[in-house]
């Protein structure tokens, strides 16, 4: 397997602490008696930018280096993180100038969350786009932060090492998991 690297990708996010529930996240639209979140209701491409940005569920997984093999186009995970990542918080350490420090960190998009094949299966940008509903652990149904990682769902614990740790590309296959985390 040749590999080529794939580097982090961040939502249009910002890092402050995540929002619980509908805590002015964005609108609920109303259907009889019952509300709807807005994820329910809302394509991406429909979402406020707080909407979009409080999809994003905390759990770090698409800030890890993947190995794409040229031949067969098959997505390895690793448990590498970019340099900008803090594992403990499971989020960037300066998001609002990641791009000048990481120039191929890909912000997303609902239209790079269509194409894009290795955003994790658990992804809400990714559910979303598939017309599916949000996990019972995303913070935005818990209205709890935490939930990703109480779930085991997050990267938090299991990186185990940085970017900068990677003296060259071969050294990223010690790194490789059976399978996405």
């Amino acid at each position: 397997m040749v590999p080529i690297l794939l580097r982090c990708v961040a939502p249009s996010r910002a890092s402050a602490p995540r929002p619980a529930a509908l805590d002015g996240c964005g609108q609920v639209r109303h259907i009889g008696a019952m509300v709807q979140p807005f994820w329910k209701t809302k394509s991406l491409e429909e979402m406020s930018k707080a909407e979009w940005e409080s999809l994003c569920d905390g759990c770090g997984k698409c800030c890890l280096a993947k190995l794409e093999d040229e031949d067969s186009g098959d997505i390895h995970w690793t448990s590498v993180a970019c340099r900008l990542f803090d594992a403990g918080l499971c989020r960037c350490r300066d998001y609002e100038n990641r791009r000048s420090k990481v120039v191929d960190c890909v912000v997303l998009t609902p239209e790079k969350v269509r194409a894009i094949k290795w955003l994790p299966d658990s992804c809400a940008y990714r559910l979303i786009a598939q017309g599916k509903d949000l996990a019972d652990w995303h913070p935005l149904v818990s209205g709890d932060p935490e939930s990703v990682h109480r779930a085991g769902i997050s990267m938090r614990g299991r990186v185990t090492a940085l970017e900068t740790d990677m003296a060259r590309d071969e050294d990223y296959f010690d790194h490789m998991l059976d399978a996405q985390p």
